[in-house]
């Protein structure tokens, strides 16, 4: 009896944790569209940036995104990368103020960039990833709002344009909002990060006490000892089967 009721007890349990699940990928299935950073995003320095756009419908087809730069922390330099499939336009606006870039005045700043599907489209439970080569990021604030709109093949438009707040809830259609990191010396944005691992490993301080060299060797040793303990096993356990099909063979003629 105590068994059974354990057993039922487990079971409740393991129904519970599913249905649980089921209720947290559910919630995580609508996903808005959203601008990642591939590496690092500092202020003052040039970034490469992925955006990123979901399909939550499942009787539709994204066919078009259009995202929008902010006029008061407008970009110089905004260049996309050739989706294939996708044409792309980017659209450029006169600035009230003038920007200066590597000691030229720039005139005018990218407002816009869109994509229109040409021979492919997200379909319903996709994504796709825009990448984007942003520059030169402002140094007087810690984000860049990028309202964008998302236009599907049966003529619906979400506008992902409500900006978030901090402390506030989620809107029902936030903006991709890319935040900026602190600003690094060479103004170079996510390359400096690769070059401090670089150096990191020509030092030889992966592991502890400066041993980094010693400890992969031993990990690669002992990976090389297991690999070799299986082979043995295999060879062993190949020659019983067929031993034992010998066997089998000549008891059947017998």
């Amino acid at each position: 009896m105590s068994v059974s009721r354990t057993f039922l007890s487990r079971a409740a349990l393991a129904g519970g944790v599913a249905a649980s699940s089921v209720l947290l990928l559910s919630g995580t299935a609508f996903a808005h569209v959203s601008v990642q950073p591939q590496g690092e995003a500092a202020k003052g320095g040039y970034a490469t940036v992925n955006v990123k756009v979901p399909n939550e419908r499942d009787n539709a087809s994204t066919v078009k995104v259009e995202v929008n730069f902010p006029t008061d922390h407008p970009l110089a330099s905004v260049m996309p990368q050739p989706v294939p499939g996708w044409k792309v336009e980017v659209t450029k606006a006169k600035l009230a103020k003038p920007l200066e870039l590597h000691g030229k005045k720039i005139n005018e700043a990218v407002a816009k960039v869109t994509w229109t599907a040409d021979g492919s489209k997200i379909g319903p439970g996709q994504f796709q990833q825009f990448p984007l080569s942003l520059g030169r990021l402002p140094e007087d604030t810690d984000k860049l709002v990028l309202k964008a709109i998302q236009t599907y093949d049966n003529n619906e438009v979400v506008r992902w344009i409500e900006e978030p707040k901090d402390g506030a809830a989620e809107p029902e259609n936030p903006a991709p909002v890319l935040k900026l990191s602190a600003a690094t010396g060479d103004h170079h944005g996510g390359a400096a990060a690769p070059a401090a691992d670089d150096k990191a490993g020509h030092d030889g301080k992966a592991g502890h006490d400066g041993k980094g060299g010693e400890h992969t060797e031993a990990a690669a040793s002992s990976t090389d000892s297991a690999a070799r303990v299986l082979g043995v096993v295999g060879i062993l356990v190949g020659l019983a089967g067929i031993a034992f099909g010998v066997l089998a063979g000549r008891r059947r003629s017998a």
